[in-house]
Parts: C-alpha cells; structure tokens; sequence
C-alpha cells in the first residue's frame, strides 16, 4: 500500500489522494459507529432520534452523555458503546495520520541515504 524503503517520495497528488482516501475511510467508521449508537439509544432507551444522535455523537467524541439513562439494559449499552467509541475514536485517528507519519518518516530516511554518500576507495599508491 505504501511505497517501500528504496522508492522515491510520492508526488504531492498521490500523497493527498491517498490522505483523503484515509479520511473518508475514517469517515466512514465513525458514521457507521454513530449510526449503532443512535440504534441503541433509541432501542434501550426509548429516546427519540435526535437525543439518541446527540447521546451517541457525544459518547464518540468522548464528551460523556447528555442526559440520565433510566433502564438497566441502556445502562450496560452506554457503557460498552463508551468503551468502543474510545477505541474507535483513537483507531480511526491512527488511520487518518498514517499516511502523514508514512511520509514523513520516508522523507527523512531518504534525506539520510542521500547524505551518506559512499566514500570513494582508498588509492591502492602507498
């Protein structure tokens, strides 16, 4: 997926396309853990959409819930849904970084081949 170790620096476009396929990918994830969020809110807990939506966003995002959960079985969603949306979230950070750390790692491993230049050999004249 990458470039490997010997190869040059993507150009500029190739490196942003591959940086928004990372975002929308990332996107992606976090909209389809939004949308389970929002399902168990409105399951267990009978809240309407939008209080499900904006118990689910700010679980996500890590913020905490907006209102008191009531049953017992909303409880335990809230709290499992907390603890994924906690690894998700920092998934998904992983994710969308990756091919900025990739290349910034590469550029620099490419700087330090070139600076170290192999020494011509030593004349064979004593």
């Amino acid at each position: 997926m990458y470039e490997r170790r010997d190869d040059p620096l993507l150009p500029r476009r190739a490196f942003a396309s591959r940086v928004v396929r990372h975002a929308l990918g990332a996107g992606v994830v976090l909209v389809v853990a939004l949308a389970i969020g929002m399902l168990g809110y409105h399951h267990f807990e009978a809240m309407s959409w939008t209080d499900s939506y904006v118990n689910a966003a700010m679980i996500l995002s890590g913020m905490g819930p907006l209102g008191d959960l009531k049953t017992e079985s909303g409880k335990v969603f809230a709290g499992t849904y907390a603890i994924f949306s906690g690894v998700l979230f920092l998934t998904c950070i992983g994710f969308f970084l990756a091919p900025v750390l990739h290349r910034f790692f590469h550029y620099f491993h490419t700087v330090a081949e070139k600076s170290a230049k192999p020494k011509p050999p030593a004349s064979a004249s004593h």
